[in-house]
């Protein structure tokens, strides 16, 4: 299972239909939940996250971490699911993440040096995850 939790919501149509779309492709292979938390202060998005994590294994989104093409990300959730059935990504608020979740991340992942809107990077996580599983099994979808 996949599970990404982020802070804020989505109000673009066109973004939440981007998101629905991805969701559905990425079913096809595993289960996914999207947990929205409402935007609030550092420690208010700590706390509200440290509520929805168990045993899984957590990649945090974060610049400063480190930077993968896709085939190596999709080589890193085929071995993750081999040892751990979920797998949570977390994104965090304008603030970024507080340094507790950072400590307990058993990966930092950064898509670039650029800053995203969060609204918008979250259909882009998505679209990896996706091309991940194409990748994963052998299907025709990366170039």
């Amino acid at each position: 299972m996949i599970k990404i939790i982020c802070v804020g919501k989505l109000k673009e149509k066109y973004l939440i239909d981007a998101c629905v779309e991805y969701s559905k492709r990425i079913s096809k292979y595993t289960k996914i939940e999207i947990i929205e938390l409402k935007d609030s202060n550092i420690i208010e998005e700590k706390n509200n996250i440290l509520k929805h994590i168990n045993k899984d294994y957590i990649i945090t989104l974060d610049i400063a971490g480190n930077m993968i093409d896709s085939p190596t990300l999709a080589k890193k959730i085929d071995r993750i699911f081999l040892t751990n059935p979920n797998i949570t990504f977390i994104i965090g608020g304008s603030e970024g993440l507080h340094e507790d979740i950072k400590k307990i991340s058993n990966y930092k992942l950064s898509f670039s040096h650029l800053t995203f809107p969060h609204q918008l990077f979250r259909v882009m996580l998505l679209e990896q995850i996706y091309r991940s599983f194409k990748i994963m099994n052998n299907e025709t979808y990366h170039k």
